[in-house]
């Protein structure tokens, strides 16, 4: 038996170097502000930009992709960098700087009293690819003066097409998504940004 094990040895050891771990790490991504920088001369308008409302199915790490019959998958290896309503926020906000050209439009966590006029308020429906290839935004927005009065809610929806990169390194399986997501988030920030 012993000389069995002897022999054996060997032949298990190599077997094993066969069956190696993969590591198969995964991507994290991180919403990207898409409007054109340009000089922030102003501190006016001072705006806060809160948390979005989400829905449930996003609020988690990683990615979600609603299918055809309206399951949803779960992109274990495709991970926010931060949660989603946080970069939401911020990316809302560093459109809002851009556009209006303000040192004082951020989001509503980086206030430390409530010194700002106004606040931007987002409840997003879905923000999620469709079967077709584009994405997704519905939501309803409003800016509330902190000063009182009432606020009525726009609504707002946009379609963005999802296209991957041509080139190997930079599509990541889900990078065109991030990049549409980013365009529907400068056009929610453009839509906004008329009524500051």
């Amino acid at each position: 038996m012993k000389r069995l094990s002897i022999i054996l040895l060997p032949i298990f050891l190599g077997s094993c170097s066969l069956l190696t771990r993969v590591d198969d790490d995964p991507v994290r991504h991180l919403l990207e502000a898409e409007v054109p920088s340009r000089s922030e001369n102003s501190s006016k308008p001072v705006v806060a930009v809160a948390r979005p409302m989400i829905p449930p199915y996003l609020e988690r790490p990683e990615f979600v992709t609603r299918t055809e019959n309206g399951t949803l998958k779960i992109h274990d290896n495709n991970l926010w960098a931060e949660s989603l309503d946080a970069g939401i926020s911020r990316v809302v906000a560093d459109n809002l700087r851009r556009l209006k050209g303000s040192t004082n439009i951020q989001p509503a966590a980086n206030f430390i009293t409530r010194d700002y006029s106004s606040l931007v308020e987002i409840r997003i429906e879905r923000f999620d690819p469709l079967p077709d290839g584009n994405l997704i935004l519905e939501c309803t927005w409003l800016v509330q003066p902190i000063g009182g009065g009432d606020a009525a809610p726009k609504t707002f929806r946009t379609t963005v097409p999802v296209v991957e990169s041509k080139v190997p390194e930079i599509n990541t399986g889900m990078r065109g998504r991030v990049v549409a997501m980013n365009e529907a988030l400068a056009r929610l920030s453009r839509a906004i940004a008329k009524a500051l």
